[in-house]
This record gives structure tokens, C-alpha cells and sequence, in this order.
């Protein structure tokens, strides 16, 4: 009693904390959950408190219930009230109908008709607008009440109560009411769901299914975890239609979907069964569920370790999204919701309810009531917008601007860029401004003038519309004169790609001469003022400027005004002047300047010749065919890396011209590629050899050519040279066994590092015999590991109480007269069975195997306790 009253007492403070915490947050406050890299994830929910009426009521009491349809909400609370309310949590209606708890409210599809019972055994039934009604108090807590979904119709008036027992009433003759007994002897009923013809409802041992019209039962459906409590941890249903029950108990989900059995089966069987078509287990308890779409929402009970106290309490109930797999779900969400009070709330405070038409999902706890909605793209606008993510917020609204209705792509662009610039991201701002601002010119001008006044002009100046629209031209002369005065290269790029219609072109002019008084040798002004002079068409006074300043932007000016005709003779100045710039040009304009024309000028030039046909020879191998016997004494002279590249390339070079201009350069390398593409592999091999001493090169070549007579040759040309014997057992092991050449070595021969090789070979098929036995080692480590690991576990204790079942009868495991003597059966696999419902062994061996075990190839399990008295 006092460790129970220090949790209480400790409880109690943790829930004044965190009322006082709730005081200060928005209703709508999620906690969500993060992912291990602790980056946020946008929820799928969004989450509103219902309050008003809903506010008063759970003040002064506590809720215990509550059934939620299309047009109101019905509240039970544990003072024995039901509230209607309306959707927004405003009270319409107050019934009292007990002094206690209020288990549970069932109303009919229309809407007109509810059911309500309560913890003394009191069962109502009653026409919200009508006078009829049904009284009846029972001797012990009716725990459910489910009315006839279409309880409106005369024929229909029909409603379930359970207790110990599950009872149907039926109206009959002189509107008498008629009880009938559906189930019982199982312990109490626990939930109950009525849907069409079918009504499921959960006991102490399982979920059932009745079919209403053969008035058959066509399933059982045992719990999963049958050491929870099953008033602690109660089980949830709901059908998602009219043939498909969800199922939530302790951590496990089934999905379960009622079939029509074909005519051939019948037999004396019920015309319906029930297959399980997904299952899988969840991380924590289950309070609720409900569909949402082909997902599900799982409303969970969670417990944590306190990082305080370090002892295990009740942490913010979760809401999760899941998509159910055959044999396991992947979740889509998952949120943990600050409700008041959770740290006194247990797995059975919790319930989900929800609205089929709206997609509105109700959390109830006994001081809170939760709405969850699925989010919109405003919604998602938002959060996108909360997180300052702007850019991602400006591509959702544009990509949903037909459906959003409280954001406005223009809102979100200029806050966007107000971000930017209050983060000094001024270059990104000016960027976006391009997208956002689009041809508005009176926002263009706008945002002009607030960059000017925190100094930014230069960070907008690249991207200001130049074409549609286009802004007035003090705009961009305010622009120019800010680089004009700062800086002369910013001008200059603005200068080359801004269109001369922009501006004025003669104040601009004017301005750079201004500037030029005062330093008259600035070549940026001067090339500047080269390209303004252009603009003019004062081409004359622009070609000046830049002989003057010897600039290769008298290239640009030849392309864009076409002058090709001027420079005919003067093709030797412009490659001396820029070589590569020339050649460039001279390549792209081959119609107006012929390659002959340009070989001829340089004839006297033999090494800008080289450069303009080695670049002609980069971009076609064909074009300059005719001078490519030329192109190899030019290569040997001026550039002999490219030789090699060259011949290799060229399918017009004469090979035997070649191969003598090498050799009397004495070029080894071009004349072995030059002996091996005539077919004489071996003169180049001998050369390589001889010449170069490389027994590397020598096997590479070889490879190159893959030819078992080479690999003679060099074998045999190696074999009296020691340092060459080293290299081939080195290197030819995946090429040539080294058996072939290690028969060949003479004896006595002495051979450097012949030791090294002959370990080295052995080292790598020693390698490998290693591999495998340490592969075994581990192999056998882990399994020796894992066999201890299930030797232990097996060797455990199991809990045999008056819970357990027989699996065989499932009947009570353990004689409700403690006085009479039984035998029990304990597997390994945690099966029980009494020793009489077990079969006997046909077998020689005393093992015993667990039937269900072995029924399902689980693998067999013998016993591990047998328990009589």
C-alpha cells in the first residue's frame, strides 16, 4: 500500500506538471516521433482538442466512452452521464442514467435509437426522438450493449447486452421483449461490434463471430497473449465492412474477412467461415484501431523507463498509420500524443473511435478527447512553412493551386525571399526573384529598390529581366552606376550580357570616358568601352580599342559581325596573338576559311602548323587525311607525347614512313607499337627487350597480344637472364602455370629474389586453404554459441496459473478444487496440455512432442515439466 501510494502520489505531480505545461501550448500540439537521425517528419495527421461543452464536462468528471456518428457525438462518463454533442464539442442533450461508469453507447445507423449500460447493470435502450425505451437492471456490470444497425425498422429491433453472459433481446408479440442467451461460460464479455447480419464480440478466450441470419456461429478466433489481463488490456474491434473484422489484442492485429462456403462443403458446417488474410504484431499494447483507407490506424499504449526514477511508467499514447502486410505491417506514421493525464492512464483508458464519411479519428482518455484529421495540401503548406522549409511550401502550392484555399503562391514567394534576405542569403534571394516576381515589373521595381537600400544592388544585377518584361531603364543605369563607381569587372560582365536597348546607351558612354580621364590605362574600361562602341555599330573605333589592348575579344568581334573575309592574310597575327582562340575559330568556320588556306599561311610557321592540325585532327581523324604524313615529322619534332596517340588513332597515316622516321630517332615505344600493328609481334617483342630491358613491358605486351608463341619467345629469350626469370614468376601466374617456366631453369643458375617468388606462390594457395578454416572456426563458433544460447532458454521456469489453457480441451489448465490431483504437460514451446488429452505414443521413445507444434512443421519440442499432485 505505501509503494502504491507513492506512485500515485508521484503520478499526481507529473500530471499537475503537465497540465500546467498544457496551459501554455496550442490544442493542437503533437509530439511527433523522430527518426534515429533526429530529422523531422511531417505527421499525416493533424490534431485538434475538442472543447467547449467537452472542456466543461471533463473537468468536474471523466469520460469512459463514447460513439461517435455522422451527424453528433455521444460522451459516457464515469459519473453515469451521456452528453450529445455536436462535432464542434458543444453540449445538445444531457441524460443521467447512472450514479457509476458508463461502459459503453451504442447507436443505430440512422442515428434515432441508443443503447447505453453502465457498471451497476443497468441496460437502457431509448428513440432519441421518440418515446420508446427499454429498461433493465441486471445483478452484475454489463460491460457492452451493441442495437441492431438498422434498429429504426420494426423488424429490426433487436439489441445485445453482455455481461457474463452475451444476451440478444428481441421485441416480439404485445412489443414484449424477448431474451435469448447467445454465448457464455467463457468469462465476461468484453467488446462487442454489430454489423449487418453479423455480430462479433471478444471474451475471456477469444473472438467469436454469430451470423444472424442461419443464427450459426461461424468462428473462433483465439487471443494471441493469453498472460494479459483481459480487463487490463481489453480487445478492440471494428469492421471495416460488412465481411471484414479487424482484430486488436495486447500487441497482435489479425484482419479477417467472412466468407460464403461453397455448396460441395457444407455438410453440417455454418454456410460462412472466416480466414485470416493479414497478422502481425505491434511495438506496444493496443487501445484501438480503425480503418483508414487500405491502412490502419492503431491507437497504442505505451510504457517507458523514466530516466529519473529509472522505474517503468506510463509514457504519451501513440497513433500510428500502418500499411498491413501478409505477415508483418509497415508503418507510415507514427505520432505520440500529449493527452492530459496519460501518466495515470492504462492500456483500457484509451479508445479510438471514428467517422466512416469524414476520415475523423476520435482518442478518447478519461480527461481528454482528441480529434485527428488526415492533413490537406494547406495543412502540408503549413507545417512546409513552419519549418521555414519556403521552397518546398512554394512547389507544393504551385503544384496544387487549383485545390488550396488559404495560401497564395505569391504570399509564399515574397516570404520566401524576405527569408533569404533575413538570413543574408542575398544571392539566392535575387535568384528566386526570377520565379516569384515572373513579369510583375511593379514588384520587380519593389524589390530593386529595397536591395538598394541594404546595399545589394550587385546581388540582383544578374538576374533582372532583360526580355518581357522589361523595366525602365533607370533601373538598370542605378545598377550600372553602382558597379561603375565598386567595381569595373562586375560592370564589364553586366556590360557584355545586358542588351544596349536597356539603358541609355550615350550616359553610359559618358560616364566610362569620365572615369577613363582619370585613368586612362584601365584595360577593363577600355575593353568596356570597346563593347559600347559596338553596340553603336561604331565598329571601327571598337577593332582600335582592342588592337590597342592586343584583347582576344577582337575574336568575339570577327564571329558576331562576321569579318572572316578581313583576315584572310593575317591568320599568322591571330595565332600569334591567342593561338588556341585561333584555332578555334578558324575550325568553325571552315566554310569561310578553307583548311588549305589555313596550312598554306603557316607553311613558314611549321609549329603553329602542328598546333591548328593537331586540334583538326582532335575533332575529326578524317578531315585533314591528306596531311597526315606530314603530321609525323611534325609530331617528332614539336610534340612527341602526342606521336603515339597519333598513330594509333590515324587510319591514313602511311605505316612503313613511320616506322622510319622512329627508327631514326631512335623512338622505341612508337616503333614497337609500329612492328606490332604491321603483324611482326616478334621484332617488337625482341625490341622491348633489348632496347628497353622492361620485362614488365614485355609481359604486358604479350597479354596485349594473347599469342602462346609470344609467351615462348619470351619465356625462352628470359630464361638465361635471371632478373627477367624473377619478373615472369612474379606476374604470368594468370597466364602461364609457372611450372613451365620453373622446368626450365637450369641448375645452379642463380636467380635474384627466387626465394621471394616461389614463397609468394605458395603464400597464395596457403591464402586460400587459410580462408576456409577460419570460414569452419566461426562456423563452428557460432553454432556451438547458438546451441548454448537454446539450452539456457529451454532450461527456464513457465508460470502455470488459472489463466492457462489446454490447448487439447481448453478447459482451465489448473482444477478448480486445488484439493483434486492432476497431471500437466509443459512444452518448450510453452503449450500446455493435460496428461489425458495428450495422445499416446506409438512410438518406443519416452519424448513426447507438442501436437500443434509438430502440426505446423514448427519442429518438434519435447517436454520440459510435467506437474501432478
Amino acid at each position: 500500500m505505501a509503494e502504491a501510494g507513492e506512485k500515485e502520489t508521484r503520478s499526481n505531480e507529473e500530471s499537475t506538471d503537465e497540465s500546467e505545461h498544457f496551459a501554455s501550448i496550442l490544442p493542437t500540439e503533437v509530439q511527433h516521433l523522430v527518426k534515429e537521425d533526429e530529422s523531422e517528419e511531417e505527421p499525416k495527421l493533424k490534431y485538434e482538442r475538442l472543447s467547449n461543452g467537452v472542456t466543461e464536462i471533463l473537468q468536474k468528471d471523466a469520460a469512459s466512452c463514447m460513439t461517435v456518428h455522422e451527424k453528433f457525438l455521444a460522451l459516457g462518463t464515469h459519473y453515469g452521464k451521456v452528453y450529445l454533442l455536436d462535432v464542434q464539442g458543444n453540449i445538445t442533450q444531457k441524460f443521467d442514467v447512472s450514479p457509476v461508469k458508463i461502459n459503453q453507447i451504442s447507436l443505430d445507423e440512422s442515428g434515432e435509437h441508443m443503447g447505453v449500460c453502465s457498471e451497476d447493470g443497468k441496460v437502457q435502450v431509448f428513440g432519441l426522438y421518440s418515446a420508446e425505451e427499454f429498461h433493465e437492471t441486471f445483478d452484475c456490470p454489463i460491460k457492452i450493449v451493441a442495437v441492431h444497425p438498422h434498429f429504426v425498422r420494426s423488424h429490426f429491433k433487436q439489441f445485445v447486452t453482455g455481461g457474463k453472459k452475451l444476451l440478444l433481446y428481441e421485441r416480439g408479440w404485445m412489443n414484449r421483449w424477448k431474451p435469448s442467451v447467445l454465448h457464455e461460460g467463457e468469462g465476461n464479455i468484453r467488446n462487442v461490434k454489430w454489423r449487418g447480419h453479423l455480430i462479433a464480440w471478444a471474451n475471456n478466450m477469444g473472438v467469436k463471430i454469430l451470423d444472424m441470419v442461419s443464427k450459426q456461429r461461424i468462428t473462433n478466433v483465439p487471443r494471441d497473449d493469453i498472460s494479459l489481463r483481459p480487463d487490463m488490456y481489453p480487445c478492440s474491434l471494428c469492421w471495416k465492412d460488412n465481411l471484414t473484422l479487424i482484430i486488436g489484442w495486447g500487441n497482435s492485429v489479425k484482419i479477417c474477412s467472412v466468407k460464403e462456403r461453397h455448396a460441395s462443403e457444407m455438410r453440417d458446417l455454418p454456410n460462412r467461415y472466416v480466414e485470416i488474410v493479414f497478422q502481425f504484431d505491434t511495438e506496444f499494447y493496443i487501445s484501438g484501431l480503425a480503418p483508414l483507407c487500405d491502412q490502419l490506424v492503431i491507437l497504442s499504449y505505451v510504457k517507458e523507463i523514466s530516466e529519473k526514477t529509472e522505474v517503468e511508467c506510463c509514457a504519451r499514447p501513440r497513433l500510428d498509420i500502418v500499411q498491413p502486410l501478409p505477415e508483418s505491417c509497415e508503418e507510415i506514421s507514427s505520432d505520440a500524443l500529449t493527452v492530459r493525464g496519460f501518466q495515470e492512464n492504462e492500456c483500457r483508458d484509451y479508445h479510438l473511435e471514428y467517422s466512416e464519411g469524414e476520415s475523423l479519428f476520435y482518442i478518447i482518455s478519461p480527461r481528454d478527447v482528441v480529434v485527428a484529421k488526415e492533413r490537406d495540401q494547406d495543412d502540408h503548406i503549413d507545417w512546409l512553412l513552419e519549418k521555414k522549409k519556403y521552397e518546398e511550401a512554394l512547389m507544393a502550392a504551385e503544384i496544387s493551386q487549383k485545390t488550396i484555399k488559404k495560401h497564395k503562391i505569391l504570399d509564399i514567394g515574397l516570404a520566401y525571399i524576405n527569408h533569404l534576405v533575413e538570413k543574408g542569403e542575398y544571392d539566392l534571394a535575387a535568384r528566386k526573384c526570377q520565379k516569384i516576381l515572373g513579369k510583375n515589373t511593379e514588384l520587380w521595381e519593389f524589390e530593386v529598390y529595397k536591395f538598394k537600400e541594404i546595399g545589394q544592388l550587385k546581388a540582383i544585377s544578374r538576374y533582372l529581366p532583360r526580355r518581357d518584361p522589361v523595366l525602365k531603364p533607370l533601373i538598370y543605369e542605378m545598377v550600372l552606376h553602382e558597379f561603375l563607381e565598386s567595381d569595373y569587372e562586375g560592370f564589364a560582365t553586366l556590360i557584355k550580357e545586358w542588351p544596349g536597348d536597356l539603358y541609355n546607351n550615350t550616359i553610359i558612354v559618358q560616364a566610362v570616358v569620365d572615369h577613363l580621364k582619370k585613368d586612362p590605362q584601365n584595360r577593363t574600361l577600355l575593353r568596356t568601352l570597346a563593347e559600347l562602341y559596338t553596340y553603336d555599330q561604331r565598329y571601327g573605333r571598337a577593332l582600335e580599342i582592342y588592337l590597342t589592348l592586343r584583347h582576344k575579344d577582337v575574336f568575339q568581334l570577327i564571329h558576331k559581325h562576321n569579318l572572316f573575309s578581313s583576315i584572310r592574310d593575317k591568320i599568322v597575327l591571330l595565332m600569334d596573338f591567342d593561338s588556341e582562340k585561333a584555332v578555334d575559330m578558324l575550325l568553325d568556320n571552315e566554310d569561310k576559311i578553307s583548311i588549305d588556306r589555313v596550312v598554306e599561311e603557316l607553311e613558314n610557321r611549321p609549329e603553329l602548323q602542328h598546333v591548328y592540325l593537331h586540334k583538326l585532327f582532335k575533332r575529326d581523324h578524317h578531315k585533314g587525311q591528306r596531311y597526315h604524313e606530314k603530321q609525323i615529322s611534325l609530331y617528332a619534332e614539336y610534340d612527341r607525347p602526342n606521336l603515339l596517340p597519333f598513330l594509333r588513332d590515324s587510319t591514313h597515316c602511311p605505316l612503313e614512313k613511320a616506322l622510319e622516321i622512329c627508327q631514326q630517332r631512335n623512338f622505341v615505344e612508337e616503333t614497337v607499337y609500329l612492328l606490332s600493328r604491321m603483324g611482326n609481334s616478334r621484332s617488337a617483342l625482341k625490341m622491348i627487350m633489348e632496347e628497353l630491358h622492361d620485362v614488365d613491358k614485355a609481359i604486358e605486351f604479350a597479354k596485349e597480344q594473347d599469342d602462346g608463341e609470344l609467351w615462348e619467345d619470351l619465356i625462352l629469350y628470359s630464361i638465361d637472364k635471371p632478373p627477367f626469370i624473377t619478373g615472369l614468376l612474379n606476374n604470368i601466374g594468370t597466364h602461364v602455370d609457372p611450372i613451365l617456366l620453373i622446368h626450365r631453369i637450369k641448375e645452379g643458375m642463380e636467380i635474384p629474389n627466387l626465394r621471394d617468388s616461389l614463397v609468394k606462390i605458395l603464400q597464395d594457395y596457403n591464402l586460400q586453404i587459410l580462408l576456409r578454416e577460419g570460414c569452419k572456426k566461426i562456423l563452428v563458433a557460432d553454432s556451438l554459441s547458438l546451441l548454448k544460447k537454446m539450452h539456457r532458454t529451454q532450461m527456464k521456469g513457465v508460470l502455470v496459473d488459472e489463466e492457462n489453457i489446454c490447448e487439447s480441451c481448453l478447459s482451465p489448465i489448473l482444477p478448480s478444487d486445488a484439493s483434486k490431483s492432476f497431471s500437466v504437460v509443459v512444452f518448450h514451446c510453452r503449450h500446455m496440455f493435460h496428461r489425458e488429452c495428450l495422445p499416446v505414443s506409438n512410438t518406443v521413445s519416452s519424448v513426447q512432442f507438442c501436437n500443434i507444434c509438430s502440426a505446423k512443421h514448427r519442429g518438434p519440442g519435447s517436454a520440459v515439466l510435467e506437474m501432478k499432485k
